[in-house]
């Protein structure tokens, strides 16, 4: 690392679940699982009380309710899940303006421009905790470190509810004795090759030369050995300098359906085109992000003819790149956006009839979700006609694990 830098990465405790339990008492100390009753339902968010039975998001419901048969079964709410996560996000930006959401619940901050007028570290995340809880009712575990990965790792080792620091000075010794499976990147099948040749934590990659570790790691060998001694440069990017803008969603447990997969789909399409659209941004590129049981990687593009940030010709070109792929269980589903231009008004003004109207539309849900959470309005797959998108495929790519 090149420069001393202090990220925060806040991570919001069982969601879904947490909201559910703050908005009714009755679930408060409860088991609660967060999903579809259905036969085909999957537990989108479990509270803590049920997990401690095994019980985890994306875990078909009717398992969920064999290993703890006395949780209740909420259906989810995701206008309010999304307020709460606006809300979250600007209070995050009091600390800093370079904030870069991972997903509804989680985010990096950089606050290393901060530090003069808030603190340290430290004294930043509970200054951010304690807003949260006292705004929101909700809880938060934050990790403060030298670098992105590092405080991400460390946000999840004193869950719920916690706060861990780790410092540079010492920082390979703090990470020696933590399993490989807490790597980015290393899915099952490369951790069963890394510790058939007796590697099975961050210490065994750091005692190891990345010359050493590439009949594991394959060409990754020497970004993998950074990573083990906390080494990792990469920047917080907000949504204002973002090169690109996306969300995606790892499941515990693959998704056997397409429909259901398409649901979560669109929900980050949505997302990624409000954001598109609060920060004055247009973009020409759609690209979806697609992983099987197998952990095999898809990855596929196109580029539009004319940039946007209609939520109608981002979710159709989506859907298209999404139904290209063989369809098989799906373990992880993304989408993300590029090659940006600023909108202005003479575009808007060359607009036809339907374009003023889909524009309309976005702004109006906008505008309602922003007021009153969301669950005044929702839009399904089957309120965006098929083809409305125009564009030219760039080409996928595969990749293993």
């Amino acid at each position: 690392m090149k420069t001393s830098r202090t990220i925060l990465h806040l991570d919001m405790d069982a969601f879904f679940a947490s909201v559910e339990q703050r908005d009714d008492p009755a679930l408060r100390g409860r088991p609660v699982l967060v999903g579809g009753r259905g036969g085909r339902g999957v537990v989108a968010a479990a509270s803590y009380e049920a997990r401690r039975f095994g019980c985890r998001s994306a875990m078909p419901m009717t398992q969920a309710l064999r290993q703890c048969p006395d949780a209740i079964v909420v259906s989810p709410s995701f206008g309010r899940y999304e307020a709460d996560s606006r809300r979250i996000m600007e209070i995050l930006e009091t600390a800093s303006p370079l904030v870069e959401p991972l997903s509804v619940d989680e985010a990096f901050v950089d606050v290393t421009g901060s530090l003069r007028l808030l603190g340290d570290g430290r004294t930043i995340a509970i200054l951010l905790r304690n807003r949260i809880r006292e705004e929101l009712g909700l809880t938060a575990s934050v990790g403060v470190a030298p670098s992105k990965f590092v405080a991400k790792i460390a946000s999840d080792l004193e869950k719920p509810d916690g706060l861990v620091v780790i410092e540079r000075e010492g920082l390979s010794e703090r990470l020696a004795p933590l399993p490989i499976t807490r790597m980015w990147g290393i899915g099952p099948r490369t951790a069963a090759r890394c510790e058939a040749r007796g590697i099975r934590t961050f210490g065994d990659l750091q005692r190891r030369s990345p010359e050493s570790l590439s009949r594991s790691l394959g060409e990754s060998a020497a970004r993998f050995h950074d990573l083990a001694h906390g080494r990792d440069d990469r920047p917080v990017v907000c949504d204002r300098i973002a090169k690109s803008i996306g969300h995606e969603q790892t499941f515990g447990v693959d998704l056997s359906s397409a429909e259901e997969v398409e649901a979560v789909l669109l929900r980050h399409v949505e997302r990624v085109a409000t954001r598109l659209r609060r920060h004055g941004r247009q973009a020409r590129c759609v690209t979806i992000k697609v992983r099987d049981g197998e952990f095999v990687t898809n990855t596929r593009s196109r580029t539009l003819v004319e940039s946007t940030d209609r939520t109608d010709l981002i979710w159709s070109t989506a859907r298209e790149l999404f139904r290209e792929w063989p369809f098989r269980p799906v373990r992880l589903i993304g989408i993300s956006v590029d090659r940006f231009e600023e909108t202005g008004e003479s575009l808007f003004a060359r607009s036809d009839g339907e374009d003023v109207r889909r524009r309309r539309l976005d702004e109006a849900t906008d505008e309602i979700r922003a007021r009153f959470g969301g669950d005044a309005i929702s839009r399904t797959a089957s309120a965006f006609p098929p083809g409305a998108a125009k564009g030219r495929s760039e080409g996928g790519e595969r990749e293993a694990d």
